[in-house]
């Protein structure tokens, strides 16, 4: 398997520690790796032959320096867009590189910046997914939901297994986001998980299904690489959700769990932590709590004491020191708007 990933995105709602040329994706939450070098060591570890990085223009100077540090780097390439489009002219990318070449590979897409506790369910999902590939199929991974989340998409299987692969099912449908009954009754069905956005396909079918699904991102890419990054700005702005899985008839779900987390805002980072009597979370060496209770607090130089506090966000990063209300984690893309605004890109 070439496993595509995907690592364009800015993560604007962990702001002030993902920042422009830093994201999330190069940022360390969790062990003293990057997000991007955890996934590529999983990748690698799940059996992965060749690593595929997509990345922005500005991207690439960093994650060269990264790869620099790795001694596998040889089987690592980089290819950048010249411009965001989402991810179905993301993945079009990949295929325009690799057309004409072994229609039977196997390409497995995923994102950047997801956060992975049991590597070896992760290991026995994706082979179960690269099976259902190897059947013409084009496989994702459903994650079973623990609780009624309204920031993910959902999956809806069905009761029937696909070519007779144990615990592979065809798809239902493609949820959106829902509201928080909905999502309440997508828990209690048994038929409905989160949408990790993985997916793994030979790249025939793929080819195939960017043929009949976006015609116009087909057109381009069958034109060859060079030719297809010429006419990126042409492209449209779709997902690869959108643009395909939701309306192909060959998609395969396989349901996992296997501790994953998006790491999508600061509260579900602080699911990853252990949290004292009084719920707070604290990531980092040097925080004193007095008298304060449900505070998530991100430390990194300046010794953070809180007293006499309740539900706040502080954040300390390098340069800035951020403070909410723990239940407007969500709405950090406002800062940044207001930011960009008064034209402190410094502070971006």
């Amino acid at each position: 398997m070439i496993s595509v990933i995907l690592a364009g995105g800015k993560g604007l709602r962990l702001w002030p520690e993902s920042r422009q040329m830093r994201p999330k994706q190069l940022c360390n939450f969790t062990g003293n790796k990057s997000m991007l070098d955890q996934t590529i060591d999983r990748l690698l570890a799940a059996g992965s032959k060749r690593i595929v990085i997509i990345t922005s223009e500005e991207l690439v100077p960093p994650i060269e320096e990264l790869l620099r540090q790795r001694i596998d780097n040889d089987l690592i390439e980089i290819l950048s867009e010249p411009q965001g489009k989402n991810t179905a002219p993301a993945v079009g990318l990949v295929l325009s590189r690799y057309l004409g070449k072994n229609s039977d590979q196997v390409l497995g897409i995923f994102p950047a910046d997801h956060h992975v506790l049991d590597r070896e369910a992760f290991n026995q999902s994706l082979e179960r997914a690269i099976e259902a590939a190897r059947h013409n199929h084009l496989a994702t991974i459903g994650i079973s939901p623990s609780r009624p989340e309204t920031g993910y998409g959902y999956i809806e299987k069905t009761k029937w297994e696909v070519a007779n692969l144990p615990d592979v099912y065809q798809v239902n449908s493609f949820c959106e986001k829902p509201d928080f009954y909905t999502a309440n009754t997508y828990l209690n069905t048994g038929h409905h998980m989160w949408n990790a956005g993985i997916y793994v396909g030979k790249t025939s079918v793929l080819i195939e299904e960017f043929r009949k699904y976006l015609p116009n991102v087909y057109a381009k890419m069958i034109l060859g690489f060079n030719e297809y990054v010429k006419s990126y700005e042409q492209l449209p702005n779709i997902s690869i959700d959108y643009g395909i899985a939701e309306k192909s008839d060959r998609m395969a779900v396989v349901p996992a769990d296997f501790g994953w987390s998006d790491l999508g805002s600061w509260n579900a980072l602080a699911e990853l932590y252990q949290h004292d009597e009084d719920m707070n979370v604290c990531c980092g060496n040097d925080i004193i709590v007095l008298d304060s209770k449900n505070c998530l607090v991100k430390q990194v130089n300046k010794t953070v004491v809180l007293f006499g506090v309740e539900d706040l966000l502080v954040v300390e990063s390098d340069d800035i020191v951020f403070i909410s209300q723990r239940e407007r984690s969500q709405d950090i893309r406002k800062i940044v708007e207001a930011i960009e605004a008064k034209n402190r890109h410094d502070l971006l």
